[in-house]
């Protein structure tokens, strides 16, 4: 993680600022290598500082123009070894100039860079192989390690190149699921629409109808007006019970099982357990009758803490409790926290679960509250009134 976030920091860095940071950096090596030559060969001389301005002076400009950049880098370290220089780290600036080749190129150029580099570098070995201790291998290895810096820019540029497809992939994906959530919306709209006015179109037409009937017969003729009010009284009435019937059907849940009560937390509790966590229930309603809507406001939010449980604490004992005193339901739900050791649990207020219990305690006139609690573990508790609120505006039932 620390190297990550260095690369990153690296990465947040202006190119300009990044590439002297690294000319800065190559160049602390390669000077102190080209400073101190091995006893018995040529020591550092003007040509040594010459090159060496050189190959760092170019590599200020390797983003811009990395082959041009790794031919001079390449001749500057080729000089030295002709000119009788032996270093470990000459080859620096070179290195760093073939990892931009790559990393910044396409998998063609890489390989003509390496076919190259590695046939210069053998023979430059085979010229200067003899006057260099153990010379026999030699210009295997030499052709060899150009390659790695290569290689390694081609494992971080295909690295790059499948995180930036991933992403884009998920960005497509993620417009996909909009564009069919909107196209979906607007269905619902029409398909709301054609059953509102299937409903109302006909009745408040008629009841238009029969209310100018009776304002035109008021004076006139009054039992007509009184007949012609009473049917629009009943259409109005059936108006109303097909709205309600209507929107019944379109507040209906996908599934058509009866919606879950509070005598239902010992199966709930038990699928948990299952799941390894310990629950400890309390229940304790006493013989209060609770509205439906109430119990299965209570059992979602039940289900939903524990749920949250399993998926983000780590803990592995909660407790849940639901009690009813002066009107109130009170719902509570606690766990321990991770066990030592474990890291810490992912922030609870991410996600829509938290949103979904408050929405669903809001829309029977409830609320609810949640937050760490002292010492470790989490809490939510919801106070719902045992007689069914009215749904707050914008709330989800």
């Amino acid at each position: 993680m620390t190297l990550d976030r260095l690369a990153a920091r690296v990465r947040a860095l202006p190119p300009i600022v990044a590439d002297l940071l690294v000319v800065a950096v190559v160049g602390a090596f390669t000077t102190a290598d080209a400073a101190v030559n091995e006893p018995g060969y040529r020591q550092a001389d003007a040509l040594t500082w010459a090159l060496l301005v050189v190959s760092l002076s170019a590599l200020v400009c390797r983003r811009r123009w990395p082959v041009p950049v790794v031919c001079v880098t390449g001749a500057a370290c080729a000089g030295w070894a002709l000119h009788g220089h032996i270093g470990e780290l000459l080859n620096l600036p070179v290195i760093v100039a073939l990892y931009t080749v790559a990393v910044l190129g396409d998998r063609r150029r890489t390989l003509w860079t390496g076919a190259i580099a590695a046939t210069v570098s053998g023979l430059v070995a085979l010229k200067v192989g003899r006057d260099v201790v153990n010379p026999q291998g030699l210009p295997v290895l030499e052709m060899v390690w150009p390659l790695v810096p290569l290689l390694l820019g081609e494992v971080v540029r295909t690295r790059r190149e499948l995180l930036a497809e991933y992403a884009a992939r998920a960005a497509r994906a993620e417009e996909d699921r909009e564009r069919e959530a909107a196209r979906r919306v607007r269905q619902e709209r029409v398909r709301v629409a054609r059953e509102i006015h299937d409903i109302l179109a006909h009745t408040v037409s008629a009841m238009t109808v029969q209310a100018g009937v009776a304002l035109d017969a008021l004076d006139a003729a009054p039992e007509v007006s009184r007949q012609a009010m009473t049917q629009v009284r009943a259409s109005g009435k059936e108006a109303v019970r097909e709205l309600r019937a209507t929107l019944s059907v379109l507040r209906a849940a996908e599934s058509t099982a009866p919606a879950p009560r509070l005598d239902q937390l010992d199966e709930l509790v038990a699928g948990v357990e299952a799941g390894g966590v310990r629950v400890s229930l309390r229940r304790d309603t006493g013989d209060a009758a609770l509205p439906a809507v109430v119990e299965a406001t209570a059992y979602r939010i039940v289900q939903e803490a524990l749920t949250n449980v399993v998926k983000h604490s780590a803990a592995r004992h909660a407790a849940v409790s639901v009690t009813c005193d002066d009107g109130r339901l009170t719902v509570e739900v606690v766990d321990e926290g991770p066990p030592a050791g474990q890291p810490a649990a992912p922030d609870s207020e991410r996600g829509f679960g938290l949103i979904g219990m408050r929405e669903r305690a809001v829309a029977v006139g409830g609320d609810v509250r949640h937050g760490p609690v002292p010492g470790g573990g989490f809490r939510v508790r919801a106070e719902l009134p045992t007689e069914a609120g009215p749904p707050t505006e914008g709330a989800s039932p």
